[in-house]
């Protein structure tokens, strides 16, 4: 369980890190976004490191972390950098989790 929380620090530190990489680009980039960018990868590095160390898969952890990495960028993309998305694209999204999912569900044994 706690590789999961590790993951989940992961993804929310690749989120804001990603987040944060708009305002480094453009007529004026934001010197304290880089920082932030830096620290937010780095962090988010570390800790999907420690969610491996403690049990979760390695094929598993970086396809939950990409996966809904790039499913939240989109959302916060859409709602606060006003940029489109598509019912394709939307589309793409749900069929990205649910692969995800299934390579989740895949991978557990039930008991015999």
């Amino acid at each position: 369980m706690l590789g999961y929380i590790f993951l989940a620090i992961a993804i929310v530190t690749e989120v804001v890190a990603t987040t944060f990489l708009k305002f480094t680009s453009g007529d004026n980039p934001k010197w304290w976004a880089f920082a932030i960018v830096v620290v937010g990868y780095v962090a988010s590095f570390v800790a999907l490191s420690q969610s491996l160390s403690r049990g979760v898969p390695l094929g598993v952890a970086y396809a939950i972390w990409s996966a809904v990495g790039v499913a939240v960028i989109a959302v916060i993309s859409w709602v606060f950098f006003k940029e489109s998305l598509t019912w394709v694209q939307i589309l793409g999204l749900v069929l990205l989790i649910g692969g995800v999912g299934l390579l989740e569900l895949g991978g557990r044994h039930p008991a015999a």
